[in-house]
């Protein structure tokens, strides 16, 4: 058997700095995802373990430790004392990365579903490596796969909502992210605390370009009508606008 891919990736070149992605059928009928790096192609499946893997007969190592842990807090009572043991970190950790590497492939080909399920698997992954183990690598993990995974699940609840002209909902999508993204800092104990994080001030920026957008409901409009009548001096104009918004707010 002739095992040499040559003939593969002279077919499909490599472009530096785009994300190359195309969905094909697999020889067991089922889609495969490839990504085309530069030294050769990535492929994954499109459900399930990227691998197509089923460790211990489960989904995916976080579906057999989160059953673990449940049998674990049904045994005690609590979970608090749970741990995961140095290799139980790295199966997890490995399974993370595939993940990640799946949801930029989905993302790269609009599949906003796909993204919103695998990066909900890792932000459980991270938050469960970081929660319950001593494995130096987790909170690094958290700190530097966290937001970013954030951000990926962030544009593919906003961007539909966009599409669909929802701009309302899609400023909640992005505010939600925003939240994650401080809330997963928060329990890291970080020397740079205080400081935006990028992924933050880009969520932000872009939340506050479609808050721009949006039409202004009735509290907003009258509050800018009190404001410009404030400006010009026009006090019996002001007044009126102020019992309105008392009606309003009442």
């Amino acid at each position: 058997m002739n095992y040499d891919m040559a003939h593969l990736l002279s077919r499909w070149d490599h472009t530096p700095g785009a994300t190359q992605v195309r969905r094909i059928k697999g020889r067991d009928g089922r889609p495969k995802l490839q990504l085309r790096l530069d030294l050769g192609i990535l492929q994954m499946e499109v459900a399930g373990r990227p691998d197509g893997k089923r460790p211990m007969g489960c989904a995916s190592w976080l579906e057999f430790y989160q059953r673990r842990m449940k049998e674990f807090r049904d045994a005690h009572g609590a979970e608090e004392e749970f741990e995961l043991a140095a290799d139980d970190c790295e199966r997890l950790h490995q399974e993370a990365i595939q993940y990640y590497h799946r949801a930029v492939c989905l993302a790269a080909l609009g599949d906003h579903e796909g993204v919103v399920r695998d990066t909900e698997h890792n932000l459980a992954t991270l938050r469960l490596l970081a929660g319950f183990s001593d494995f130096p690598q987790a909170k690094a993990l958290l700190q530097a796969l966290g937001p970013q995974v954030v951000v990926l699940r962030t544009r593919s609840q906003a961007e539909p909502a966009i599409e669909a002209k929802r701009l309302r909902a899609a400023v909640v999508a992005i505010e939600a992210g925003i939240r994650d993204i401080r809330e997963l800092r928060a329990g890291l104990d970080l020397d740079d605390a205080d400081e935006t994080p990028g992924e933050v001030a880009f969520l932000e920026h872009w939340m506050n370009e479609l808050k721009g957008k949006l039409p202004l409901s009735r509290r907003e409009a009258l509050q800018r009508q009190l404001d410009e009548a404030v400006n010009r001096e026009d006090y019996e104009a002001a007044a009126k606008l102020r019992d309105e918004l008392k009606n309003l707010v009442g």
